[in-house]
Protein backbone atom coordinates (compact mmCIF):
# COMPACT_ATOMS: atom_id res chain seq x y z
CA UNK A 1 0.00 0.00 0.00
CA UNK A 2 1.39 3.43 -0.94
CA UNK A 3 1.64 6.42 1.38
CA UNK A 4 -0.93 8.18 -0.81
CA UNK A 5 -3.41 5.31 -0.41
CA UNK A 6 -2.79 5.18 3.34
CA UNK A 7 -3.33 8.94 3.56
CA UNK A 8 -6.58 8.72 1.60
CA UNK A 9 -7.85 5.90 3.84
CA UNK A 10 -7.04 7.92 6.96
CA UNK A 11 -8.68 11.02 5.48
CA UNK A 12 -11.86 9.03 4.84
CA UNK A 13 -11.93 7.73 8.42
CA UNK A 14 -11.21 11.20 9.82
CA UNK A 15 -14.04 12.72 7.79
CA UNK A 16 -16.42 9.97 8.97
CA UNK A 17 -15.44 10.57 12.61
CA UNK A 18 -15.90 14.35 12.24
CA UNK A 19 -19.30 13.93 10.61
CA UNK A 20 -20.40 11.45 13.31
CA UNK A 21 -19.45 13.82 16.14
CA UNK A 22 -21.15 16.76 14.39
CA UNK A 23 -24.35 14.73 13.96
CA UNK A 24 -24.22 13.53 17.58
CA UNK A 25 -23.73 17.11 18.73
CA UNK A 26 -26.69 18.27 16.64
CA UNK A 27 -28.98 15.50 17.91
CA UNK A 28 -27.96 16.00 21.55
CA UNK A 29 -28.46 19.75 21.33
CA UNK A 30 -31.90 19.12 19.78
CA UNK A 31 -32.76 16.85 22.70
CA UNK A 32 -31.61 19.44 25.23
CA UNK A 33 -33.65 22.12 23.47
CA UNK A 34 -36.79 19.94 23.57
CA UNK A 35 -36.58 19.06 27.27
CA UNK A 36 -37.90 22.33 28.78
CA UNK A 37 -40.97 22.49 26.53
CA UNK A 38 -41.65 18.77 27.07
CA UNK A 39 -41.57 19.36 30.83
CA UNK A 40 -43.94 22.32 30.50
CA UNK A 41 -46.27 20.43 28.12
CA UNK A 42 -46.49 17.59 30.67
CA UNK A 43 -47.38 20.10 33.44
CA UNK A 44 -44.39 19.07 35.56
CA UNK A 45 -42.51 21.29 38.00
CA UNK A 46 -39.09 22.68 37.16
CA UNK A 47 -37.58 20.13 39.55
CA UNK A 48 -38.85 17.24 37.42
CA UNK A 49 -36.41 16.28 34.71
CA UNK A 50 -33.55 18.48 35.92
CA UNK A 51 -31.18 15.50 36.09
CA UNK A 52 -32.07 14.62 32.49
CA UNK A 53 -31.36 18.20 31.40
CA UNK A 54 -28.05 18.16 33.31
CA UNK A 55 -27.12 14.91 31.57
CA UNK A 56 -27.94 16.29 28.12
CA UNK A 57 -25.99 19.49 28.84
CA UNK A 58 -22.97 17.47 30.05
CA UNK A 59 -23.19 15.36 26.89
CA UNK A 60 -23.09 18.50 24.73
CA UNK A 61 -19.99 19.66 26.60
CA UNK A 62 -18.28 16.28 26.18
CA UNK A 63 -19.13 16.16 22.47
CA UNK A 64 -17.79 19.69 21.97
CA UNK A 65 -14.55 18.62 23.63
CA UNK A 66 -14.41 15.49 21.44
CA UNK A 67 -14.92 17.69 18.37
CA UNK A 68 -12.05 19.91 19.48
CA UNK A 69 -9.78 16.88 19.80
CA UNK A 70 -10.75 15.72 16.31
CA UNK A 71 -9.94 19.17 14.91
CA UNK A 72 -6.51 18.94 16.56
CA UNK A 73 -6.09 15.47 15.03
CA UNK A 74 -7.14 16.84 11.64
CA UNK A 75 -4.56 19.64 11.84
CA UNK A 76 -1.81 17.25 12.98
CA UNK A 77 -2.52 14.81 10.14
CA UNK A 78 -2.67 17.66 7.62
CA UNK A 79 0.77 18.87 8.76
CA UNK A 80 2.16 15.35 8.51
CA UNK A 81 0.68 14.94 5.03
CA UNK A 82 2.38 18.17 3.92
CA UNK A 83 5.72 16.95 5.31
CA UNK A 84 5.33 13.72 3.37
CA UNK A 85 4.33 15.53 0.18
CA UNK A 86 0.72 14.34 0.31
CA UNK A 87 -0.90 17.77 -0.06
CA UNK A 88 -3.81 16.46 -2.16
CA UNK A 89 -5.17 14.07 0.50
CA UNK A 90 -8.84 15.01 1.09
CA UNK A 91 -12.15 13.20 1.21
CA UNK A 92 -15.68 14.52 1.48
CA UNK A 93 -16.88 18.12 1.54
CA UNK A 94 -14.12 20.58 2.30
CA UNK A 95 -15.59 22.91 4.88
CA UNK A 96 -13.02 25.64 5.24
CA UNK A 97 -13.53 28.99 6.98
CA UNK A 98 -15.49 31.29 4.69
CA UNK A 99 -17.28 28.45 2.88
CA UNK A 100 -21.09 28.39 3.09
CA UNK A 101 -22.24 25.97 5.80
CA UNK A 102 -23.75 22.61 4.87
CA UNK A 103 -27.54 22.40 4.84
CA UNK A 104 -29.62 19.59 6.29
CA UNK A 105 -31.74 17.59 3.87
CA UNK A 106 -33.83 14.69 5.08
CA UNK A 107 -32.80 12.60 8.09
CA UNK A 108 -29.20 13.31 9.02
CA UNK A 109 -27.97 13.94 5.49
CA UNK A 110 -25.79 16.98 4.93
CA UNK A 111 -25.58 18.54 1.49
CA UNK A 112 -23.68 21.56 0.27
CA UNK A 113 -25.45 24.89 -0.10
CA UNK A 114 -24.45 25.07 -3.77
CA UNK A 115 -26.50 21.92 -4.49
CA UNK A 116 -29.61 23.46 -2.96
CA UNK A 117 -29.25 26.75 -4.82
CA UNK A 118 -29.05 24.93 -8.15
CA UNK A 119 -32.53 23.46 -7.62
CA UNK A 120 -34.43 26.74 -7.07
CA UNK A 121 -37.45 26.99 -9.33
CA UNK A 122 -37.80 30.09 -11.49
CA UNK A 123 -41.15 31.40 -10.26
CA UNK A 124 -42.55 34.91 -10.04
CA UNK A 125 -42.65 36.88 -6.77
CA UNK A 126 -39.88 35.04 -4.98
CA UNK A 127 -37.06 36.59 -2.97
CA UNK A 128 -33.70 35.75 -4.49
CA UNK A 129 -30.58 35.13 -2.37
CA UNK A 130 -28.62 38.33 -1.73
CA UNK A 131 -31.60 40.39 -2.98
CA UNK A 132 -34.18 41.52 -0.41
CA UNK A 133 -36.50 42.82 -3.15
CA UNK A 134 -39.27 40.72 -4.63
CA UNK A 135 -38.89 40.00 -8.35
Amino acid sequence: MTRQAIGEALAARLYAAEAAVDLALFETASLAAALPSARADAYLSAVAGQRAFDGAAASISALAEARSHLVQTHNTLAALARKLGLDAVAVGPLDKPGDPPPLRHGQGTLIGANLVNNTLMNTDNKTLPDNPNVC
